[in-house]
């Protein structure tokens, strides 16, 4: 099993070597000196290197917009964009970056799993009807949502690949059905589909499970499902389904809700904290929760109040679909109705945030490893990587 507290001690593979020569063409000590100076002077700086590496070839920079029509916020942050980007993708919809750690792309239109190193050379691919979500859990197992067909009927679906008992080798990875149960009928819906998949500590995991029927006050499609390991007689452990989490709405409005989740996002901590993001007709669409266990009512909480951060303003997003966590707890949430990537602190203040549609074209999903995020362009088939001026 893996031991979760050596995941913070992984080392980074070398970037590609576009990234190298990039990287080592910057004077690093003029850079951090820049940063002692009045904030003008130091943009004014990084954009006339930052025009040089374009001329180059090496990078392109990215401000944040300051016109309403291009995305969000307006400032003098500048992102900037590692090329090549990575392309080859049809309509890809999630990225999650494992803790070996290799980069695992859900391919949707292409009907498989792509697996990827840092320097975005393709290790190895999986054929799946439609993946739309990726988890992975510290016993090197890869949880995606997906579909499969059975007598003539599509059914939403989520597998688990072994990726331990075969070495990594993910065309070969034993496969299992988590949904629906196999040999249970009432898990045969078609019109209910899982979008999204998070894993904890304890290698348990969350599946958000959407569709039209939620009249039901005990089973309603719109739901998140709890899945714990089960110790059998035999010492074997299995998948098991526990239940749904109490107390959201399916259809909702506000805070505590389940109405159109399209992902789910854990920290790396040991604890069940996630982030949850919504499309459905709700003003909160990206929230925290976080389990109270000193509660007179234990159970999960919004930890940011509404209207006491940016990331709680009602309304503040129109489509979010994936959302990332990197190890400072800063939150990001791509959210393809405005073109646009947001960050925000742990406290759900706004920091560097850009976008637009000259820069995205319905952006799905997000990851961040070693200063790095990763956009998952899906109207463009790609995947884009950039790194914060700030960090260079």
């Amino acid at each position: 099993m893996m031991n979760i507290k050596n995941y913070l001690f992984y080392k980074s593979e070398l970037k590609n070597k576009s990234d190298e020569i990039y990287f080592h063409s910057i004077n690093h000590s003029f850079i951090y000196s820049l940063t002692e100076k009045s904030a003008k002077p130091f943009v004014l700086g990084v954009l006339f290197l930052l025009t040089i590496l374009v001329n180059t070839g090496c990078v392109d920079k990215f401000d944040i917009p300051v016109t309403a029509g291009e995305g969000n916020i307006a400032g003098d942050t500048v992102y900037v964009q590692l090329n090549p980007p990575w392309e080859g993708f049809n309509n890809p919809n999630a990225i999650f970056i494992g803790n070996e750690p290799f980069i695992y792309v859900a391919d949707t239109n292409n009907d498989r799993i792509v697996m990827m190193n840092l320097a975005g050379a393709i290790l190895g691919t999986r054929e799946i009807k439609r993946p739309v979500a990726i988890s992975q859990d510290y016993q090197l197992n890869l949880i995606v949502c997906s579909e499969f067909d059975t007598l003539g009927v599509t059914y939403g679906a989520v597998f688990k690949f072994d990726l331990f008992a075969a070495g990594h080798d993910l065309a070969n990875a034993p496969l299992s059905r988590v949904l629906p149960r196999p040999g249970v009928s009432a898990d045969l819906k078609p019109n209910v589909r899982f979008t999204g998949v998070c894993t904890f500590y304890d290698n348990s995991f969350y599946v958000a499970r959407s569709g039209p029927s939620n009249s039901s006050i005990f089973d309603p499609d719109n739901s998140i499902l709890i899945f714990e390991k089960k110790t059998l007689s035999d010492g074997t452990k299995v998948d098991t389904l526990l239940g749904r989490l109490p107390s959201l709405a399916p259809l909702g409005t506000g805070t505590m809700t389940t109405n159109g989740i399209s992902s789910l996002t854990s920290f790396k901590r040991l604890n069940n904290d996630f982030i949850i993001t919504l499309t459905g007709n709700t003003s909160f669409k990206s929230q925290w929760l976080f389990y109270n266990f000193s509660s007179e009512t234990p159970g999960y909480e919004n930890r940011l109040r509404p209207g006491t951060s940016t990331l709680m303003l009602p309304n503040k997003f129109v489509n979010p679909e994936g959302a990332a966590i990197d190890n400072s707890g800063n939150i990001y949430i791509a959210d393809s109705g405005v073109d646009s990537v947001y960050k925000f602190n742990s406290f759900g203040d706004e920091l560097q945030s850009f976008g637009g549609a000259s820069q995205f074209n319905q952006p799905a999903d997000v990851a961040f490893f070693d200063r790095t995020l990763y956009v998952i362009d899906r109207g463009n088939n790609r995947i884009l990587r950039f790194i914060l001026s700030t960090d260079l």
